[in-house]
């Protein structure tokens, strides 16, 4: 059985934490007021509704309602348990939990460990083999002599697999792995109708791929030489899914949140030679296209993303549409035009690391230009009709521009290269930006639901929320509502939290709104907790306010009674039954007055 870790030593590290340190590391937060900013990492979005208070030590977001402090952040965005979210944080605040096991692991989180922990095993292998023996000697000299340092070799663990067929198989086998699990893992493979395994990689020079948290959870294998195929990848796997992983974003992404820029490549050859030439903010997507996944972690991390792709037709096709999901995530887009057919490991292993840098990024073009030169591939622009085919595209692409500075300025540079009129342009602009609203208008009838009218509280749950808001700021208040009201309020998410909140100061703590957060196990609870203690409200609330709160709260289900005994009354009045009506009526009355006296005792 594994050790259970004290109360008090949770709190301790809790205490001990910076929220906003910790979640800084996974979103770019923006200091407003009191609390941070940012984008949410739990769902897609392009404005940040993603808030943290490092007041209350918790977070919410009020764009999908995810909230709690900094154990529940990590367990969400990690996937891991609450003492593997306690472990992870423990060093921080100097706290050895090395002993402490978790009792109720998951078969798949079980799994998964092993995993990674089979990669992690394998990639120190690999290297080992690449630098410290004869049989990688080869591979060694061969990445020498192609510009790569011994310390760029260090910084990447780069390795190199042996030609054996069962070199993996045997060094996982001997470490007590389960072949068939390491087949899972996309680390070795299965014989056809036999019951045994071979190694996937075999002489190859061996780049490991880690998640963003620097775990290792994949490989691609180069060749020596120009051999087919020149690369073999890891398969899809439970700890490695292309869409969701960016070569080098665990290093890259302090600089990313740094300089609020990242440089986007596609592959990990060339982030090799973009780190070696001093750009540390380089992430690749290993050679597929960009997902939307990817694009709004590099939105949540960085604003603006160059993008340098390969010099050649399929790079520059893959740029485009690269920076149109880039654009839909909300970022803002600039292109590095790569000359001559190149890629960008190329081209710092021909001209160096300075011409990269300013003749290279320095030089990238914005969206907009980048879309001008793209229109022009392919045209002889000598010929009339084709010069007159590329004006009429590229001044309907300057028209989808919402930037009328923008606009103006890129049809000026349209009108001196081609000696036309400006007022020709924007005629012809104008023409498109019509077309443009009409097919606006009508996809957003196609596809958009009539709009809604926000949903107003009725007064009694508005007055529940406030109550909860200040409970959880004051326990003095805390107090005054639970002599007045106990348990008694009318929405049941509402009832238990407050049952929790007076269990919280019965047992003398002061208003933490992380600390109460622990002793909730419901996430929806939870979730409803960090909302209301990140609403704003009157923190100097008057007594009498906080009366008219208590009263509308009290008052609610005889309000409802009154309701229900007029309907009575107009049925009985309907039917002609005068006796039951007179009853109904004197009911009616004497509940108006206890509701009247109520209201008049709170305001008198």
């Amino acid at each position: 059985m594994g050790q259970r870790i004290p109360e008090e030593t949770v709190e301790h590290i809790r205490r001990s934490v910076d929220i906003v340190d910790i979640i800084q590391q996974y979103v770019s937060l923006k200091k407003q007021g009191r609390n941070y900013f940012g984008l949410c990492p739990f769902h897609g979005e392009k404005t940040p509704s993603f808030s943290v208070s490092p007041e209350k030590q918790i977070y919410h977001c009020f764009g999908c309602g995810a909230g709690g402090n900094v154990f529940s952040f990590l367990m969400e965005i990690e996937g891991i348990t609450f003492i593997e979210a306690v472990k992870r944080l423990a060093p921080r605040a100097n706290v050895d939990l090395s002993d402490v096991v978790d009792d109720h692991p998951s078969a798949k989180r079980t799994e998964t460990a092993a995993m990674v922990a089979a990669h992690e095993l394998l990639k120190k292998f690999y290297h080992h083999l690449l630098m410290h023996t004869n049989e990688g000697e080869e591979a060694l000299n061969y990445l020498l002599q192609r510009g790569f340092t011994l310390e760029v070799i260090e910084q990447f663990e780069i390795g190199y697999a042996l030609p054996s067929w069962d070199a993996a198989v045997t060094f996982l086998a001997n470490k007590g792995f389960s072949l068939p699990l390491m087949e899972r893992a996309g680390l070795i493979a299965k014989k056809s109708g036999e019951d045994s395994y071979f190694d996937r990689f075999r002489h190859r020079i061996m780049f490991p791929i880690h998640n963003h948290q620097g775990e290792t959870v994949a490989f691609s294998g180069r060749t020596l030489g120009n051999e087919d195929p020149k690369y073999v990848n890891s398969p899809e796997t439970p700890i490695f899914n292309k869409r969701n992983i960016l070569y080098h974003f665990h290093e890259a992404r302090l600089q990313m949140r740094q300089k609020q820029q990242v440089v986007l490549l596609e592959g990990f050859a060339d982030v090799i030679a973009a780190v070696q030439a001093g750009i540390t903010h380089a992430v690749a997507t290993m050679g597929t296209a960009l997902s939307e996944e990817q694009a709004r972690m590099l939105r949540r991390n960085a604003s603006s993303v160059i993008v340098c792709y390969d010099g050649d037709r399929a790079g520059i096709d893959a740029a485009l549409r690269a920076s149109e999901t880039l654009v839909e995530a909300g970022c803002y887009v600039k292109v590095a035009m790569m000359p001559d057919g190149l890629d960008p490991d190329e081209y710092v292993r021909r001209y160096g690391a300075d011409r990269f840098r300013h003749h290279v990024l320095d030089a990238s073009l914005s969206l907009t230009a980048f879309k001008l030169e793209y229109l022009k591939r392919g045209r002889h622009l000598q010929n009339e009709s084709e010069r007159l085919r590329y004006i009429e595209e590229a001044v309907k692409e300057i028209s989808r521009l919402s930037n009328a500075i923008e606009a103006d300025y890129y049809l000026r540079q349209l009108a001196d290269e081609f000696s036309i009129s400006m007022d020709a342009l924007r005629e012809q602009m104008a023409v498109y930006g019509k077309k443009q609203q009409v097919e606006r208008k009508k996809e957003h009838r196609e596809t958009v639901l009539p709009p809604t009218k926000t949903k107003l509280l009725p007064a009694f749950q508005k007055a529940e929320r406030m109550l909860i808001a200040h409970m959880l700021r004051d326990k003095a208040i805390a107090f005054t509502v639970q002599q007045a009201i106990e348990g008694a309020f009318n929405i049941e998410e509402h009832r238990a939290i407050v049952a929790y909140v007076y269990a919280f100061y019965e047992e003398g703590h002061e208003p933490d709104v992380s600390s109460l957060l622990e002793r909730i196990h419901d996430p929806q609870l939870k979730r409803t907790v960090t909302e209301l203690a990140m609403m704003p409200i009157n923190e100097n609330i008057s007594s009498a306010e906080l009366q008219d709160y208590i009263q509308c709260v009290l008052n609610y289900p005889q309000e409802q009674l009154l309701k229900q005994k007029e309907a009575r009354l107009r049925e009985a009045e309907r039917q002609k039954d005068y006796e039951r009506a007179k009853r109904i009526a004197s009911e009616i009355i004497a509940l108006r007055k206890s509701l009247h006296f109520g209201r008049r005792g709170i305001n008198g």
